[in-house]
C-alpha cells in the first residue's frame, strides 16, 4: 500500500498507510519524523526544526540529511510570509513567474522536483541600478519567483545553523544586526581607539571563488545533495539583453541567500583577523607579516581541499 501524507494541524502531517503520529499535548509541536518507503510522513513544525538546527550550529555539530527538510511545506509557508512583501515580489524574472501566482500547488510541485532531484535554477535577468555616491552602476540579478522562495528556505536553515557561529565583532546582513549595532559597540568598547581604517572589498560578492564556498559549506554540511543544489544555485548564469551569460564566479547578486553566502565565505576573514593578525598587533615581540601574504593565507586551507 502505498503512504498517503496529509496535514492534521499546523506542524503535524498523519500518515496513512504507515504508523500513526502520537500528538500529545505540547510534544504534538514537535513530532517525530516517520519514515515509508523513504518518504516522511510527519514533519516538524519550522520554527522546531530551526531551533534544532540553531543547537547545533551552538555546538559546532555537522548537519546531515539536510536536503530531506525541503521536503516540509511548512517552511515554504514560512518562507513566503517572509518575502511576498518585498518590493521584488511582483518583478519577475526572466519567466512571468510572480507572487501573484503563489499557490500550495506550487509549493507541492518545488518539492516534488526536489525529490526527484530534478529542480534546476534559472538563469537570473540582469539589470544594472545606480550606485550611491557613484557614476558607476551595479549588477542586479532578478530571480524567478520559485526560486527566490526556494531561496529563502535555504536560508532558513543556513542562518539557523551559521548565525551562532559567526563572531560578535561580525554586524553586515545578519539578523538585529546593522550600522547602528556596529557604532554601539564602537561607542560601548573602543575607549583607546584613535584611528579607524575602511575598506572595501571589491565586487564581493560578484568575486566568490564556487569551489572555496562548496569547500566550506561542505567542511560541516555533510550531505551531497544540497551541496549540489547550491553548486546548481550558483553556476546557473544570467540573462543580459537576452544573451546568456555562465556565472564562473560569485552569488547572484540581488538573490536571497546571496548575504549570508558572502557572510559564511567572510567569516573565515573575521577569525583570521581576530585569532592571528589582532594578538600579533598586540604583542610587538612577534613579527607582523605582509599584507599580501596575510590574505593569501585566509584561504589557503579550504583551496588545498577543495
Amino acid at each position: 500500500m502505498a503512504t498517503e501524507c496529509r496535514w492534521q494541524s499546523p506542524g503535524v502531517t498523519a500518515c496513512q498507510g504507515g504508523r500513526e503520529s502520537r500528538p500529545q499535548g505540547k510534544a504534538a509541536q514537535v513530532p517525530e519524523i516517520i519514515w515509508k518507503k523513504g518518504e516522511v510522513c510527519v514533519m516538524q513544525s519550522a520554527e522546531a526544526l530551526l531551533e534544532i538546527i540553531h543547537e547545533r550550529g551552538k555546538k559546532g555539530l555537522p548537519l546531515e540529511r539536510l536536503y530531506r527538510h525541503l521536503f516540509n511545506p511548512a517552511l515554504y509557508l514560512r518562507a513566503y510570509g517572509k518575502i511576498y512583501r518585498n518590493d521584488g515580489a511582483m518583478t519577475p524574472g526572466v519567466t512571468a513567474d510572480t507572487v501573484d501566482g503563489m499557490s500550495l500547488k506550487k509549493i507541492q510541485a518545488i518539492i516534488a522536483a526536489l525529490r526527484d532531484e530534478r529542480y534546476r535554477w534559472t538563469p537570473v535577468r540582469r539589470t544594472y541600478i545606480a550606485k550611491k555616491n557613484s557614476a558607476k552602476k551595479r549588477p542586479l540579478g532578478l530571480p524567478t519567483w520559485s526560486d527566490k522562495l526556494l531561496q529563502e528556505v535555504i536560508r532558513s536553515l543556513l542562518e539557523a545553523y551559521y548565525e551562532p557561529q559567526f563572531s560578535d565583532r561580525s554586524h553586515g546582513f545578519r539578523p538585529g544586526r546593522g550600522c547602528h549595532t556596529a557604532l554601539q559597540e564602537i561607542h560601548h568598547r573602543w575607549h583607546g581607539a584613535v584611528w579607524f581604517i575602511e575598506g572595501d572589498i571589491t565586487d564581493c560578492s560578484g568575486s566568490l571563488d564556487h569551489s572555496v564556498t562548496r569547500s566550506i559549506l561542505a567542511e560541516k554540511i555533510h550531505d551531497n545533495r544540497f551541496l549540489r543544489l547550491i553548486d546548481g544555485l550558483l553556476q546557473a548564469g544570467y540573462l543580459e539583453d537576452w544573451r546568456y551569460h555562465e556565472t564562473l564566479s560569485g552569488a547572484p547578486q540581488g538573490g536571497i541567500l546571496s548575504p549570508l553566502l558572502s557572510n559564511i565565505y567572510l567569516d573565515r576573514l573575521d577569525n583570521y583577523a581576530e585569532k592571528v593578525l589582532l594578538p600579533a598587533c598586540r604583542d610587538p615581540a612577534k613579527s607582523f607579516m605582509r599584507s599580501e601574504a596575510a590574505l593569501a593565507s585566509i584561504f589557503h586551507a579550504a583551496e588545498a581541499s577543495a
